[in-house]
């Protein structure tokens, strides 16, 4: 049986950078991975870089236009210039690793036999390896709701697999009207398709501040994405040519046809299988690894980290809980989960939405004397160079303090600027400081002089 000094379950953001933090410092590592397709991480392969490729080739084609056929042809170009992405950082990413005379890459799946040891499985193979410290980075998966004829269609797809569909589809039906849907929605209206999203609550965006929710709506709207609210799906059923949609509204029930059927309707965290209870690792109530402000679990020689444990699915939270992790183990203990700050998060529309802080709404909650700044994106003059006008940017100001409690920005390259945001907020920068800093002209930053000159 093999011994090292630690053990990562999992090749994900976190794991990976973990891995050669402890190779650095001299330690043994063994990263086990189930899938040679998953080197990397979710994030490379799966899910932001495959994805905001074909964001950016969609945006692309919408600008070109043309016929079906025509955009047809350029979407199956754009899927293949993203596995050839994919693909070079998947292989680089695993050479980082496997090259590293401190590391081990095992394939196979990961299971505990003890707080200690591992049970590692690959086809008829099994191997067992031991370490002192061992890290949970297994990600998550999709939530797949039990819809009559769901899991039978062959128009079914999740947003891993519909990354490799070939063929643009005429006809998209999204069930589920979060983030991954919207960003989907909006990627393939801008290839060409058709989309109409399935939503069963009846506010869009519910969590996003309303003012900035309706202008992504009607944005998504102006571009000929049709949006059912307080919508269930109640069965599908595949013909010869398509999918039929069975979808109870308000309204009464109507059928839908579709080429494709993307189900986004959330992911949970990826525990089966790992065997936790031989280790003493407990859940939470909603089935994540439970961990401290130091991301240990319930047993005191195992962390968690990304996804499996609950928090945000961010990769660049599972980066930031190495960050947390190499504290503990490498470090002084003093960064924790606990103190990592506003965390920013962006929605790949056209154009893209960012956020971070409260909203409105939240604020007033939590009983903060507030003013709200506002600017239409059609008033910078880069929005305009880029003939992208549409959008709309807000920010929420303590009236007491001048500190920013939130921003939201629905604009282009909003997905740079809340950057500049979230270092101001966690700097305890009054709004004036970003009013009267100087930028670069023209830029999409320079919007911060006119937003917060309230």
């Amino acid at each position: 049986m093999r011994k090292f000094d630690a053990i990562i379950i999992g090749f994900g953001k976190g794991g990976k950078t973990l891995a050669g933090a402890l190779a650095a410092a001299g330690k043994s590592a063994a990263v086990v991975e189930q899938s040679e397709q998953m080197y990397g991480g979710t994030c490379i392969n799966k899910a932001c870089i495959p994805t905001k490729s074909l964001v950016h080739s969609a945006a692309l084609s919408a600008a070109e236009g043309g016929t079906f056929v025509e955009k047809a042809h350029r979407y199956q170009q754009a899927v293949e210039a993203k596995d050839l992405l994919t693909s070079m950082l998947r292989g680089k990413n695993y050479h980082k690793l496997a090259d590293n005379p401190n590391i081990t890459v095992i394939d196979g799946y990961g299971s505990f036999i003890s707080p200690n040891r591992i049970a590692v499985e690959s086809g008829d193979r099994r191997e067992e390896i031991e370490a002192e410290q061992i890290f949970i980075n297994t990600g998550a998966r999709p939530f797949v709701p039990q819809i009559p004829g769901l899991k039978d269609s062959k128009y079914f797809y999740l947003s891993e697999s519909l990354l490799d569909l070939k063929t643009l589809p005429r006809r998209m039906v999204i069930i589920g009207g979060g983030y991954i849907g919207m960003e989907f929605a909006s990627m393939y209206a801008n290839f060409g398709s058709q989309i109409t999203v399935i939503q069963d609550g009846e506010t869009f965006l519910p969590r996003e501040d309303a003012e900035i929710a309706r202008a992504v709506l009607d944005s998504l709207e102006s571009r000929g994405v049709h949006i059912l609210r307080s919508a269930r799906t109640e069965q599908i059923l595949d013909t010869d040519e398509c999918a039929v949609i069975t979808v109870s509204t308000g309204s009464g029930r109507l059928k839908l046809q579709a080429d494709a059927i993307l189900v986004a309707t959330g992911r949970r965290p990826n525990v089966e299988g790992l065997n936790l209870d031989a280790a003493g690792v407990e859940l939470t109530s909603r089935g994540a690894i439970k961990t401290d402000e130091h991301l240990r679990t319930t047993a005191s020689n195992i962390w968690a980290m990304g996804d499996v444990a609950g928090g945000l699915q961010f990769t660049y939270i599972s980066l930031d809980d190495y960050r947390i992790i190499k504290s503990q183990v490498l470090g002084d203990g003093s960064r924790t989960a606990s103190n990592r700050g506003a965390v920013p998060y962006s929605v790949f529309l056209d154009p893209p939405f960012s956020r971070v802080g409260m909203t409105e709404s939240e604020a007033r909650e939590k009983g903060y004397d507030i003013r709200i700044a506002k600017l239409p994106a059609s008033a910078i003059p880069k929005a305009q160079i880029l003939q992208q006008p549409t959008g709309l940017l807000k920010a929420v100001i303590d009236e007491k303090t001048g500190r920013i409690l939130g921003a939201h920005l629905f604009c282009e390259e909003s997905y740079e600027m809340i950057n500049i945001i979230k270092l101001a907020i966690d700097s305890g920068i009054p709004y004036t400081v970003l009013r009267d800093n100087i930028y670069t002209h023209p830029t999409m930053s320079e919007a911060l002089n006119d937003l917060f000159h309230i």
